[in-house]
C-alpha cells in the first residue's frame, strides 16, 4: 500500500544552454521559488526536495530551498541518477515524483491527478510523456521507491543517469502507464531552455498579474486569446535537450554572445556538419580529440587549422612551455627566447638577416605589407593567395567586389574597410602568363608583391623566377607567405624546395605546435625600415610562443617531420584515388602531400562532402574533404581510416546510382569552404 509521496526537483544553476535560468527573476522571485509556490499547492505530495550539485553557483539554492522550507540532497552535476537516489536515504517514501526546475508552469492539480492514478492503476511508473499529448513543461513522472534503486543500481549508462528515467522507459521488468490528454498539446512550449522560452513564461505570468495560481487550462485559454505571446520559442523542438550534444547546446549559447559563435570561419561547424559536428572540445592529445561528450575521435580533418604537425600536447614541447609557466610569461622586461627563436630561424634560411614576431598569421602579414610599403615609400601591393582579414587585404574587393573570388570566399564584403584603401591592391592569377606579370610591374607602381608559393597546385616552370626577376628589376618586395605551407615540405619554407629566395617570408600555424606565435623574417635593410614605423604589440613579447617554437623545431629537425607528414599525405591521397575508381566516382585531389583536399566531381558535390563527414564522424572520426597528416598518424591510423573511407563511398556509389539523398543526410549540407586559386 502507497503511504507517502515525495517530489524531487531536478535543478541546477549552471545549466549548459541557458546559465542562471532557475534563478532569473520571475515576477520579482526566482524561476525555482516561483515553481515552489506552485508545488507546494498539491494536495497529496508530503515533501518536497530539491537535487542539486555540490557546485558552488548552486549554494544557492541551498539559500532557497531553507527559506521555502523545503529539503535538499547535493550531489554530482553529471550523475543525477545518483542524486535521486540519495533523497531515498533522506525520504521514507513510497512514491517519488521527477520534476525539472526548468517548468516554472507545472500544474499542481495535474500533479494530483497523476498521483490518484498512480495510486489506483499501481503501475511502477507513470508519466504523461510516452507519448506526450501535454504541452511541454507539464511533463510527470512517477516511480516506486523499488524501481528508483534499481534504476540507479542497474543503469551504466552515463546519458541515462544524467537524465535519470531513461532506463525505467525502456524496462520491460516494470509495469508502466501513459496520462494521454484528450487534446494533444504536446507542440506548445512552456518549458526554458532558451533566452526566448524565458521570454514567453515572463509573458504569461504577466497576463496573470505576476500570480502563482493559475491552472495550465488558464495558459491554453490565454494562447487561444492571445497568441502572439508564445511566438518566440516556436522555433525549438521538444525535449531537444535530452538529444542534443552539450557542443551543440554551448554553440547555441556561444551564438547568443559571440558574433558569429566562434573566432575562426574554419572552425565553425556549418564548415562540417552543420547539426551534428561536435564543436567544443575537452582534450586533445597525439591525433585524438575528446569532445564536450567525452567520445574520443580521430583527428583526420585539419589538426588545429594546421597547427600540430607534431600531435596534439607533444611532450617536449608541453614541458618547456610548463616551465615557461612556472618561471613566468610575462614581465617588465624582454625574454631572452625571442633572440634565440630569431638566430634559428636565420639560420635555417640563410638568405634572411633579421626576424620580427607576432602572435598570428594576419598580423604577420599586416606587418610584412607595413615594412614593405615604409621601405620603398609605394603603396600598391599585388597579392596572389589568402592573406587574413586586414583591412589592406581586404581592400581587393573595394575596386571589384569578386577581386577575392579565386583567393578566398567568393563575394567577401569589404564592408569596414576605408574606402580611400580602393586601388591599393590588386589580385592576380597564380600561374599566370609572363606577360601578365609584366603587365601588373609596368602599369603599378608596386611596393610588395605578397603571395603564397604553393597551395593546391605546383607553380608552372618560370613562374616564381620571373616573378623574382621582376621584383628585382622594379625595386618591388617579393614576399611569400608560408603561415600553412611552413614546415610542411622542408625544414623552413617550400620555397627553399624551388630554390627561390624572398625578400621577406612569413611563417605561422606548425611553428608552435599549437601554441601561438608567427615570425617575419627578411633582409636586413628591408626589415630595419620597421624602426622608421610604428609597428608594436603586448603580447608579442610573451614568452610561451617562442619558447615553444625552439623546442618544436628542434623536435621537427629531429624527426624529420616533414618527410613524414609527406609520406603519410601520399599514402592516403592514393587510398581516396584508389577507393574512389573502385566505386567509379570521380573526385579531383589537390595540395601538398601534406595539405590533401579532394572533392566530388558531381552536381551533388557539397551533399557528398556532407554525408562522407556524416557518416565517418559516425565511425569517431573528425573527418572532412581536407587532411593534414600529424607525424602521430600512425600507418595502423591511416590503414583503418581507408577502410571506413571505403564503406562511405559505397554509400555514396549508392546515391550516384540513384538513392535519395534525404534518405542519408541528417541535417544541412554544410557550407562551401575556402576557395583558393592555387
Amino acid at each position: 500500500m502507497f503511504n507517502k509521496v515525495a517530489l524531487i526537483i531536478q535543478a541546477r544553476n549552471n545549466s549548459s544552454r541557458l546559465p542562471g535560468k532557475v534563478t532569473a527573476d520571475i515576477a520579482g522571485r526566482t524561476m525555482i521559488e516561483f515553481q515552489i509556490e506552485r508545488l507546494k499547492r498539491c494536495k497529496y505530495v508530503d515533501e518536497i526536495f530539491i537535487a542539486t550539485t555540490c557546485n558552488k553557483e548552486d549554494d544557492v539554492l541551498e539559500r532557497i530551498s531553507q527559506s521555502s522550507n523545503i529539503r535538499i540532497v547535493r550531489g554530482s552535476e553529471h550523475d543525477v541518477l545518483r542524486r535521486f537516489r540519495e533523497v531515498c536515504f533522506k525520504s521514507n517514501a513510497d512514491i517519488f515524483i521527477r520534476i525539472t526546475g526548468d517548468c516554472p508552469l507545472i500544474d499542481p492539480l495535474l500533479i494530483d491527478k497523476a498521483i490518484n492514478i498512480f495510486k489506483e492503476r499501481k503501475p511502477d511508473y507513470l508519466s504523461n510523456i510516452s507519448p506526450p499529448t501535454f504541452p511541454d513543461g507539464q511533463d510527470i513522472e512517477i516511480f516506486t521507491r523499488e524501481l528508483l534503486i534499481e534504476t540507479e543500481s542497474s543503469c551504466n549508462n552515463e546519458s541515462e543517469r544524467e537524465h535519470v528515467t531513461p532506463w525505467m522507459r525502456h524496462t520491460n521488468k516494470y509495469r508502466k502507464y501513459n496520462i494521454k490528454n484528450d487534446i494533444d498539446y504536446s507542440d506548445m512550449r512552456w518549458t526554458v531552455d532558451e533566452p526566448e522560452d524565458l521570454k514567453v513564461i515572463r509573458l504569461i505570468v504577466k497576463e496573470f498579474k505576476g500570480l502563482s495560481t493559475f491552472s495550465w487550462n488558464e495558459i491554453i485559454d490565454l494562447y487561444e486569446e492571445k497568441p502572439h505571446i508564445f511566438e518566440a520559442n516556436k522555433i525549438f523542438q521538444r525535449n531537444e535537450g535530452s538529444t542534443l550534444s552539450k557542443g551543440k547546446k554551448l554553440w547555441r549559447r556561444a551564438k547568443r554572445v559571440i558574433p558569429g559563435g566562434n573566432m575562426l570561419l574554419s572552425k565553425r561547424p556549418e564548415m562540417f556538419l552543420p547539426e551534428k559536428w561536435p564543436n567544443y572540445f575537452k582534450k586533445a592529445k597525439d591525433c585524438y580529440v575528446w569532445d564536450l561528450d567525452g567520445r574520443k575521435l580521430i583527428d583526420m580533418s585539419i589538426m588545429g587549422i594546421g597547427t600540430n604537425i607534431l600531435g596534439y600536447g607533444h611532450p617536449e614541447v608541453d614541458e618547456v612551455v610548463q616551465k615557461v609557466i612556472l618561471n613566468g610569461n610575462m614581465s617588465t622586461l624582454n625574454c631572452p627566447e625571442e633572440v634565440y627563436l630569431a638566430e634559428k630561424l636565420i639560420d635555417i634560411n640563410p638568405w634572411s638577416e633579421m626576424v620580427r614576431f607576432a602572435r598570428t598569421g594576419g598580423e604577420a602579414n599586416a606587418i610584412s605589407i607595413r615594412i614593405a610599403r615604409t621601405y620603398t615609400g609605394k603603396d600598391i601591393v599585388a597579392i596572389c593567395g589568402y592573406h587574413g582579414w586586414h583591412d589592406w587585404y581586404l581592400a581587393t574587393n573595394l575596386k571589384d567586389q569578386s577581386g577575392l573570388d579565386e583567393h578566398l570566399l567568393p563575394g567577401l564584403n569589404p564592408t569596414g574597410v576605408p574606402k580611400n584603401l580602393k586601388g591599393t591592391v590588386l589580385p592576380f592569377q597564380f600561374n599566370c602568363s609572363d606577360e601578365e606579370l609584366e603587365k601588373i610591374f609596368k602599369n603599378n607602381k608596386l611596393a610588395a608583391i605578397k603571395m603564397e608559393v604553393q597551395r593546391s597546385i605546383e607553380p608552372r616552370i618560370g613562374f616564381l623566377e620571373k616573378i623574382r626577376e621582376l621584383c628585382h628589376k622594379y625595386s618591388v618586395v617579393l614576399i611569400f607567405d608560408e603561415c600553412t605551407s611552413g614546415f610542411r615540405e622542408t625544414l623552413g619554407g617550400i620555397h627553399q624546395k624551388y630554390n627561390i629566395f624572398p625578400d621577406m617570408a612569413i611563417y605561422g600555424k606548425a611553428l608552435g605546435n599549437g601554441y601561438a606565435i608567427t615570425a617575419v623574417i627578411g633582409k636586413r635593410d628591408i626589415m630595419q625600415a620597421s624602426q622608421d614605423s610604428f609597428i608594436s604589440s603586448t603580447f608579442w613579447t610573451e614568452r610561451i610562443g617562442p619558447s615553444a617554437a625552439i623546442k618544436t623545431i628542434e623536435v621537427m629537425e629531429r624527426e624529420k617531420s616533414w618527410e613524414q607528414i609527406t609520406t603519410k599525405g601520399n599514402y592516403v591521397r592514393l587510398g581516396w584515388e584508389r577507393i574512389a575508381n573502385k566505386y567509379g566516382l570521380q573526385i579531383e585531389i589537390q595540395g601538398i602531400p601534406s595539405l590533401s583536399t579532394f572533392r566530388f566531381i558531381s552536381k551533388n558535390s557539397l551533399e557528398y562532402k556532407t554525408i562522407f563527414t556524416q557518416e565517418m564522424l559516425v565511425y569517431g572520426y573528425l573527418a572532412s574533404s581536407i587532411f593534414y597528416p600529424s607525424i602521430k598518424h600512425d600507418q595502423t591510423i591511416l590503414r583503418e581510416y581507408l577502410t571506413k573511407v571505403d564503406k562511405v563511398f559505397s554509400l555514396i556509389r549508392e546515391c550516384e546510382d540513384g538513392m535519395p539523398l534525404d534518405n542519408i543526410l541528417k541535417g544541412p549540407v554544410c557550407h562551401q569552404g575556402f576557395k583558393r586559386l592555387n
